[in-house]
């Protein structure tokens, strides 16, 4: 298999291997407010099976782990090629230096011993996923649920794609850029085809109705409106 990285960048998904049901809590609570997506696991073996099904963007392991340790499912990882991308942060009760030079040697990213707090945590992710995805560090355009990611041409309402033709996208990207500013479909051509564009003014008009037919599945209310007689406005939700 081929190292290949997610299926796509959006949602961050986290994979927690943990065998603690506090600590479980603890860390999916804090890292799901944080905007993760978390998985929760307490065993090596289940483990394998969701890093395969569902290929996270980062693991958390514990060391002491039922059956297979966290430190061989570390080494597993690093030995197949398919995941030994996926950046890792060991947790363990074991705060001595030989074994977290072990951790290190055996593939392990950062780590971090317990009691650990949950900020600190979270600012070891983000740092890990800047230096693993320097992708990510591109600025995201966000209204309530709607993600939209400018580097990658993808778009998102919580964990589900949108799909939409690359029109569709210029003008959502353009439109959630500048929220609740109205612009005249004269304004829309020069702005996203250019003031020489052979485009009539109704093309805009074209493009505004397949991307709602894009958003209406996953996202309720008119986010996309039309102002009678001035033209088009993106109106965020009042939670955005």
């Amino acid at each position: 298999m081929s190292n290949e990285l997610p299926d796509s960048m959006g949602p961050i998904k986290i994979l927690f291997v943990e065998d603690e049901a506090p600590i479980q809590t603890l860390v999916q609570h804090n890292l799901e407010a944080a905007g993760f997506r978390v998985e929760v696991t307490d065993d090596a073996e289940t483990a394998m099976e969701r890093v395969a099904d569902n290929r996270p963007h980062l693991v958390i392991l514990d060391w002491m782990l039922p059956g297979m340790s966290g430190l061989d499912l570390c080494q597993w990882l690093r030995d197949d090629p398919a995941y030994s991308y996926i950046p890792v942060i060991m947790l363990t009760a074991k705060g001595e230096e030989d074994h977290r030079v072990r951790g290190l040697e055996t593939g392990a990213d950062d780590y971090l011993a317990k009691p650990f707090s949950p900020r600190e945590l979270i600012a070891r992710i983000t740092n890990l996923l800047r230096r693993s995805y320097p992708e990510l560090q591109e600025e995201v355009l966000r209204a309530g649920d709607l993600h939209l990611y400018p580097g990658r041409h993808q778009v998102f309402c919580g964990d589900d794609e949108i799909r939409m033709g690359p029109s569709e996208f210029r003008l959502l990207q353009f439109l959630m850029s500048h929220p609740d500013q109205v612009f005249e479909r004269a304004q829309l051509l020069d702005r996203l085809w250019g003031p020489h564009a052979e485009v009539e003014e109704r093309t805009v008009d074209v493009h505004i109705r397949r991307l709602r037919q894009a958003l209406e599945p996953f996202v309720s209310g008119d986010l996309v409106q039309t102002v009678r007689g001035a033209g088009y406005r993106f109106a965020p939700p009042a939670s955005a």
